[in-house]
């Protein structure tokens, strides 16, 4: 077993979902592309074409951004791979906005007797969505402060006192 982990970088588990994500998404590209091969291809490069050309270095920048305003600030950076918990939440509300931009905008062509809605309540529950994401994430990252605290200080009494303990 641990050789196979070695080799392969993860458990068993993890190559056998990844073998069955790509076997799940072979079969749903086989049954797309027999049905609509033209715009299937048409869906493949413009999402290469907007991800690698547009989203990209957009994401990118922002993700540096936000790094680097926060580096510049060396004795309030937490110990907690922070940025992770700033990602995950963008990342979700980015999906959300992607997936429903024409009504969350006011785009779409208005279908109110199929869904009981009207258009302009999509806005303030995607704002409101994204909120409940980054208000669950500031949390979690409180938590895992909060827990990351306890352990330093519990092990702080367990240590002795030396020069250069004092310093961090």
């Amino acid at each position: 077993m641990a050789r196979f982990g070695r080799w392969y970088g993860s458990g068993p588990l993890h190559l056998l979902a990844l073998i069955c994500s790509f076997v799940l998404t072979g079969y749903a590209l086989v049954r797309l592309f027999a049905v609509r091969p033209l715009d299937v291809a048409v869906w493949f490069v413009g999402a290469a074409i907007l991800h690698d050309l547009i989203l990209l270095p957009l994401y990118s920048l922002a993700d540096l951004s936000a790094q680097s305003v926060l580096r510049h600030r060396t004795g309030r950076v937490p110990e907690v791979p922070w940025i992770n918990y700033l990602r995950v939440p963008t990342f979700l509300s980015g999906v959300l906005l992607l997936v429903w931009f024409p009504l969350i905008l006011d785009l779409a062509v208005p279908y109110e007797g199929a869904t009981r809605l009207t258009e302009n309540v999509y806005l303030g529950r995607w704002l409101a969505i994204t909120a409940v994401l980054f208000g669950a994430s500031a949390v979690a990252f409180a938590l895992t402060l909060r827990r990351l605290r306890r352990a330093a200080h519990a092990g702080d009494g367990e240590r002795p006192a030396s020069g250069d303990d004092a310093t961090r």
